[in-house]
C-alpha cells in the first residue's frame, strides 16, 4: 500500500496567512502580550503612543509594536549633554526646588538610554 501526498506550497502559504488561521492567531496574541509589556515599561505617558499589528513580512508573519511619540528615539538612545536655549522667548522658565527660575540657556547633563522596547521583547517571550 503506498500514499501519496502533495503539498501545494501556494494553498499552504495561503492557509498559514489566513486571517483567523491557528499561526496567525498566535502571533497576535504574543505581539499583544509584547505591546501590554511595553506600554508597562515605557516612561510617562509614552506608553499610550504604543500599538501593535501582525503583517505579512518577506518570510511570513511577523509581529510589528510602533511607538508614535516624537521623543521616543531620545528615549531609546539617550541623548548627549546639550545646551538648552529659548526658541521663542527670551528666556526659559522652570522650576527647581520650588522656586521659578528664569535662564537664557541651561546645560542639560543629558539622558541614560531606556530601552524599554528591547526590554518588553525579551519580557514577553
Amino acid at each position: 500500500m503506498s500514499v501519496e501526498v502533495r503539498v501545494e506550497p501556494g494553498r499552504l502559504l495561503a492557509m498559514v496567512r489566513a486571517r483567523g488561521s491557528i499561526a496567525h492567531r498566535r502571533m497576535s496574541a504574543r505581539t499583544q502580550r509584547v505591546a501590554d509589556i511595553a506600554r508597562q515599561e515605557a516612561p510617562g505617558r509614552m506608553g499610550q503612543y504604543i500599538d501593535w499589528k501582525v503583517t505579512e513580512g518577506p518570510r511570513g508573519l511577523q509581529g510589528v509594536i510602533v511607538c508614535d511619540h516624537h521623543a521616543v528615539r531620545f528615549v531609546l538612545d539617550g541623548t548627549r549633554p546639550h545646551i538648552i536655549r529659548p526658541r521663542r522667548a527670551k528666556a526659559l522658565r522652570f522650576e527647581t526646588g520650588g522656586r521659578v527660575v528664569f535662564a537664557k540657556r541651561v546645560r542639560h547633563p543629558g539622558t541614560r538610554a531606556n530601552p524599554f522596547l528591547q526590554r518588553a521583547l525579551r519580557m514577553g517571550r
